[in-house]
């Protein structure tokens, strides 16, 4: 694998697997680009179980968290971090998730309902109707119960809603890949398949 040029400041670091399958990490030095082989991949003892090799057919998710609650905000991270999704950010308020989803371009939002004294399918209306920000799937998630909300929740620009208790990135996975509804979709964009 040829080294890439980046237009990043030195030093960058970027690993890759050239063609012979060995691991090398790229630093690019004030003169020089250095080709350094990788740390092999081993556990940490011989009796420590190994770890399952990544199926790279499979695209990691990257989620920002809403929600006015810092302990929901901190379990729901390390819950969802655990179980396989990259948790970009998280934002407490309408205007931080604004400001994230812009910085970050996530691709779930999970969005409280009840964001203290704002609402979560305001914010919902409001990132679906900004310019670059529909390509971020949005999730509703609350300690009450759906059908409090159901209609509101229909009438949404949203993929689905999950309570808080079962949150978890299984649930997220499969309300992108089905609408809720049985019908699948195309993870990353939406869109219905044949």
């Amino acid at each position: 694998m040829p080294p890439r040029e980046h237009g990043g400041e030195p030093p960058f670091v970027e690993w890759g697997k050239p063609s012979g399958g060995q691991a090398v990490a790229c630093f690019r030095g004030l003169a020089n680009l250095y080709l350094l082989p990788a740390l092999p991949e081993l556990p940490a003892s011989r009796k420590a179980p190994r770890q399952p090799r990544c199926d790279p057919c499979v695209m990691t998710l990257r989620c920002l968290i809403v929600d006015d609650s810092p302990r929901f905000l901190d379990a729901a991270r390390g819950l969802l971090e655990r179980q396989g999704l990259m948790v970009v950010g998280v934002a407490s308020t309408s205007a931080e998730a604004l400001h994230q989803v812009t910085e970050l371009r996530p691709d779930i939002a999970l969005l409280d309902i009840d964001l203290g004294g704002e609402s979560g399918f305001d914010l919902a209306r409001r990132l679906s109707r900004e310019a670059g920000l529909a390509r971020t799937r949005m999730i509703l998630i609350s300690t009450h119960a759906e059908q409090d909300y159901a209609d509101l929740i229909a009438a949404s620009p949203v993929v689905g809603f999950l309570p808080k208790s079962a949150l978890s990135a299984d649930a997220i996975r499969e309300l992108i890949t089905s609408r809720g509804d049985g019908h699948p979709v195309d993870p990353v964009s939406g869109a219905p398949r044949g």
